[in-house]
């Protein structure tokens, strides 16, 4: 997930990005690229894989600016460091001169070590162990405390942002905007019902999709960008997939896993659904408001076609269902 405000995000662009511009800034903190810089499959930041003369391979991020300030994502690379110190697989900024954040011309970059892996099979039942297990590591220190600059999950920030932002888009067809909004203000409506505010609070990866975990011997929890404080269901539903059983049998594997090292609250169980609606009404805002961004547009077509906003009138009714179903639950020998 991604920060959503109701204002429009056209304060900046990342045209300076030249590849002349990247090499200086890398340069600028000692490293000096021999190859050239290989985009990677990024749109919230900018993000190249490259070799310097020492033939190590690394990955720069440059950060977009005005979405983070320097204390958050401070804050980000010293959590990770904090899972690395406790031999967690993830891939950890370098520290550089000092420090793991760096500054070139008004934006902040990071460098990393390129780390390689395959992509992680959410049907492998040994893998879902393997991740459910390094999970219920990241809680544990996740727990030790809180973040102090980056956000905790809420209604605001998921719901009511997104809400305003998308009434003041141009996105919506307007043959669809009646059924459009009242069916997004029904789904709304539901979750706040189911929504309830978690008692237990940790930080958390923040956006842990299969997509987010590399596997080689074993996982890799890669692109900690999006952390932030939340309930650890958070990183738990959305490697769920597959009919309801299907669900059952993948939740039982991971926090069987899990709790090897780290307590779940099983009355999170009930935040799957209202998390899924969350995500589902926070991505189309995060859309519109990036649509400016020349890699947007590229990437996603189809969010400026009218049959895009037809089958999210269809979405909010099916997740409206979903959120009337008895919350998910755990077999009775886990």
């Amino acid at each position: 997930m991604n920060d959503i405000n109701t204002q429009p995000d056209t304060a900046f662009n990342f045209d300076a990005l030249t590849p002349d511009f990247m090499w200086y800034a890398i340069e600028s903190i000692g490293i000096r690229a021999e190859s050239g810089l290989l985009a990677l499959n990024s749109y919230e930041n900018r993000v190249y894989q490259f070799i310097d003369e020492e033939k190590q391979r690394y990955v720069v991020k440059f950060y977009r600016p005005q979405r983070w300030t320097q204390q958050q994502i401070l804050e980000e690379h010293q959590f990770t460091l904090e899972l690395l110190e406790q031999d967690i697989p993830v891939a950890p900024p370098c520290i550089i001169n000092g420090s793991t954040l760096h500054q070139y011309q008004g934006y902040y970059f990071a460098l990393f070590v390129s780390v390689g892996g395959r992509q992680f099979e959410v049907d492998n039942i040994d893998q879902l162990e393997g991740v459910g297990r390094f999970l219920g590591r990241i809680h544990q220190v996740g727990q030790a405390k809180p973040f102090i600059h980056r956000p905790t999950m809420n209604l605001d920030e998921y719901l009511y942002q997104p809400r305003k932002l998308l009434n003041n888009s141009t996105f919506i067809p307007s043959h669809l905007e009646n059924s459009f909004f009242s069916d997004l203000d029904m789904l709304i409506g539901q979750l706040e019902q189911h929504w309830t505010e978690p008692k237990n609070i940790i930080r958390l990866h923040g956006d842990c999709h299969p997509g987010n975990i590399l596997w080689r011997d074993g996982p890799m929890f890669v692109d900690l960008d999006d952390s932030r404080n939340g309930p650890a269901i958070q990183d738990i539903w959305m490697l769920l997939s597959g009919e309801r059983q299907d669900k059952i049998m993948q939740l039982d594997t991971v926090l069987e896993a899990y709790s090897e090292f780290c307590t779940f609250d099983a009355n999170q169980l009930k935040l799957i659904e209202p998390l899924r609606g969350l995500r589902m009404v926070h991505y189309m805002a995060w859309l519109a408001k990036r649509w400016h961004d020349p890699a947007f547009p590229i990437a996603f077509p189809w969010f400026n076609d009218a049959k895009y906003w037809e089958s999210q009138v269809l979405a909010f009714k099916e997740q409206i269902a979903a959120l009337q179903e008895p919350p998910l639950s755990l077999t009775p020998q886990w």
